[in-house]
């Protein structure tokens, strides 16, 4: 199985001395889902944690929502010509009687680039596959999910500090659920910021724990429509990044419910939609 980080040979040029040493790189190779031994995607990323990003992917595409639905994840033996094990394909099975949805060439456009459809289709394809409202009451007893701007100003240096491999190599993006008091509960790692929040939806599932309706969802980087997207299908109220926002994912956030917060760097961040589950003082939301 492919290795999460690789050693190549630099050349470094520091101040005007140049020397050659070993440098850590990020692994990079292709993956395969296959759902029901059709071949249904290829995304890139780094290895680890296969199983639970194919189980992400396909919460993500509607396809799976609970634990029961899923009978079994393995990798394809004689992937290559030569028979061997690239450990690049993954095959998932799902549940007798498990009902697989119209997966087209356009909704994997969408799912995977947010690219070759309008705005509307979009958000009309999220809205009509979400297995769950973003909703985080359970009746009129338990109180939405509120969070104070402290809080959230604490989240990326928790992340950062559960960065494992971004400290080895600084070519990783990261994805973490935290509680709303602010606790981690999983963090992972991965070349794509899309891959790291399908690993962790993954593993959600894996352990029965969707939906996610009381976590903060916390990426590095940028808030795209297709991040949006993964957090709403796997019903998380939060999504927070560390940079900006794409016009299409305040638009999913507005319409879904989601608290979408961006820029979120020190004790500064901008709150796009959802401002309703952020303890804004009054004066500063009037202002």
């Amino acid at each position: 199985m492919g290795r999460v980080t690789e050693r190549r040979k630099v050349i470094r040029i520091r101040d005007g001395a140049v020397n050659t040493r070993p440098d850590t790189l990020v692994a990079e190779e292709p993956l395969e889902i296959r759902l029901n031994g059709k071949p249904l995607a290829i995304t890139m990323r780094t290895p680890g944690d296969d199983f639970a990003l194919a189980a992400g992917f396909l919460v993500s595409e509607g396809v799976l929502g609970a634990a029961e639905e899923l009978q079994n994840i393995v990798y394809c033996a004689g992937a290559t010509v030569d028979g061997s094990n690239s450990y690049n394909v993954v095959d998932v099975t799902t549940a007798p009687g498990v009902v697989i949805p119209d997966i087209t060439l356009e909704r994997n456009v969408y799912t995977t680039s947010s690219c070759g459809l309008c705005g509307k289709a979009s958000l009309d394809a999220v809205r009509t596959t979400a297995r769950w409202p973003v909703d985080d009451t359970a009746g009129d007893t338990t109180p939405p999910v509120r969070l104070e701007p402290e809080l959230l100003a604490r989240l990326p240096d928790r992340l950062r500090a559960a960065q494992r491999v971004f400290d080895r190599t600084g070519g990783l993006h990261a994805a973490a659920l935290f509680t709303e008091e602010g606790e981690l509960v999983d963090v992972r790692e991965d070349v794509g910021r899309h891959n790291a929040v399908d690993k962790l939806v993954g593993r959600a599932l894996q352990n029965g724990t969707l939906p996610l309706s009381r976590t903060v969802l916390l990426v590095s980087g940028r808030a795209s429509f297709e991040l949006a997207q993964k957090a709403v299908m796997a019903g998380i109220p939060v999504l927070a990044a560390v940079s900006a926002p794409s016009s299409l994912a305040v638009d999913l956030a507005a319409e879904t419910g989601l608290t979408l917060v961006g820029f979120l760097r020190g004790s500064n961040m901008n709150v796009y939609a959802g401002e309703h589950r952020i303890a804004l003082r009054a004066e500063a939301a009037q202002g």
